[in-house]
């Protein structure tokens, strides 16, 4: 939060509103992170808007004493020789991979990071970045994260996933207000399915509880629509396995609560949001594909289009109001949906495919700076800018293609021939989920 200067405090005297010269100040921003409690000291608190930052000017009459804000006047500045607003100014422009040491430097600093009003500013000023967020499932099971800087092509550490995730099946991932990663359901080892749900900060670096669903299910399918989660389908122990429920969370009212159910029980296997619809497509109790598509503005399901599921492949994307799928095991060829014809066509080749080894194989296509990324199991990332395709569907455009973070790629071709022979891709690690979160 920002301090006010000495001017300031006179005019403030005098009965006259004060803004800051160079940052917005009167803005609503909502205190996210203020009360809440790591998970080892679960409460039922989320992100809401109902608890709100502003300046402390009051617009008529003169300030009441408090001792605390006198004792503030006397402190340091946060940059020596500069206002604070402008010190402030200053450090929201500080990349994102030294904002750990930020913290360090003194407490006026790492209480100005744990703040929503320091990285409501960021974006707000353009200043916010995206890193890609990579959840491992390793050769002995046990769940791992990573954290991808595209700017200096770094993976950074990330701390520890909560337990009860450590080595959990089949729970889903999705990412609200663009910095706050929840996750939410799958199955434990030991005590089955779950209706747990958490969420990890970006601004904190900290994990969180929220409530947990309506419902304990596995192997569900997510999707964000309005900011809201809404999850569908899935296994869960007992009679009825596959499930038709539908429940979605409003992180603004703090719940979750059932919407209309699908048609089939299913367990999803590719789910995208296009033209504001929820696309669902998997397998029903007797393992037979079945796809449904959910209108949120009629809260329906409905049957979708055949030549949208016949030529559907994981994994896909909704980027600049088109639909793009995997032509290939690796992703390094790309088709796209045409509504009009209801039919798929290939749209562009890299020209440089890895072959056909789980270790290549593409795990996730995500948005990454207006491109399209495509995320593989060996942690490697590459950018195609579908966006600036001009030549003919199909052909090669290795010119739009860029490989920012080429980790684990540097294998010789008889060591990949090798462990192809050896039948040891199945036991390595593989990518489980992916999101980009944005501060």
């Amino acid at each position: 939060m920002m301090e006010p200067v000495e001017a300031s405090s006179v005019a403030a005297h005098r009965g006259f509103r004060v803004q800051a010269p160079l940052v917005e100040s009167v803005s609503c921003y909502c205190r996210v992170d203020a009360g809440l409690k790591t998970v080892a000291g679960a409460r039922k608190l989320v992100p809401g808007a109902k608890l709100c930052i502003q300046p402390d000017i009051i617009p008529t009459g003169s300030r009441p004493r408090n001792p605390r804000r006198e004792r503030s006047r006397s402190q340091a500045p946060l940059l020596p020789g500069l206002p604070d607003d402008l010190a402030i100014a200053c450090l929201i422009r500080v990349p994102r991979v030294d904002h750990q040491n930020l913290r360090l430097v003194c407490r006026r600093w790492n209480r100005l990071l744990s703040k929503n009003y320091f990285f409501s500013l960021r974006k707000s000023m353009g200043m916010a970045e995206e890193w890609v967020y990579v959840f491992k499932r390793d050769r002995d099971g046990k769940i791992s994260w990573h954290a991808f800087d595209p700017v200096y092509q770094l993976w950074l550490p990330l701390p520890p996933v909560p337990a009860e995730y450590s080595e959990a099946l089949g729970f889903g991932c999705a990412v609200l207000s663009g910095c706050y990663l929840y996750l939410f359901g799958g199955k434990d080892p030991l005590r089955g399915s779950m209706r747990r749900v958490v969420f990890y900060n970006a601004r904190t670096n900290k994990w969180h509880r929220a409530p947990d669903m309506l419902r304990r299910r596995h192997f569900s399918g997510s999707c964000v629509i309005n900011n809201c989660i809404y999850v569908a389908g899935g296994e869960c122990e007992g009679i009825h396995r596959t499930l038709r429920s539908t429940e979605v969370y409003d992180p603004n009212k703090n719940r979750w609560t059932f919407v209309t159910e699908m048609g089939n029980g299913m367990v999803p296997l590719i789910g995208v949001v296009y033209d504001g619809k929820w696309f669902l497509k998997g397998l029903d109790s007797h393992r037979q594909v079945v796809s449904e598509v959910y209108t949120p503005t009629v809260n329906g399901w409905s049957p979708a289009d055949d030549g949208l599921v016949m030529g559907w492949r994981n994994p896909s994307i909704s980027l600049n109001g088109r639909l793009y799928s995997s032509d290939c095991r690796d992703g390094c060829k790309l088709r796209v949906y045409d509504h009009s014809t209801d039919s798929w066509s290939r749209f562009m080749d890299s020209g440089l495919h890895l072959g056909s080894s789980r270790t290549f194989e593409a795990a996730a296509f995500v948005s990454l700076s207006g491109k399209l990324a495509v995320i593989r199991n060996n942690m490697s990332i590459s950018l195609v800018d579908v966006s600036n395709h001009a030549a003919t569907p199909g052909s090669n455009c290795t010119h739009l293609w860029e490989t920012i973070s080429g980790r684990g790629q540097l294998k010789t071709f008889v060591s990949n021939l090798w462990s192809s022979i050896a039948g040891r891709n199945g036991l390595k690690s593989h990518i489980v989920h992916c999101q980009v979160l944005q501060v």
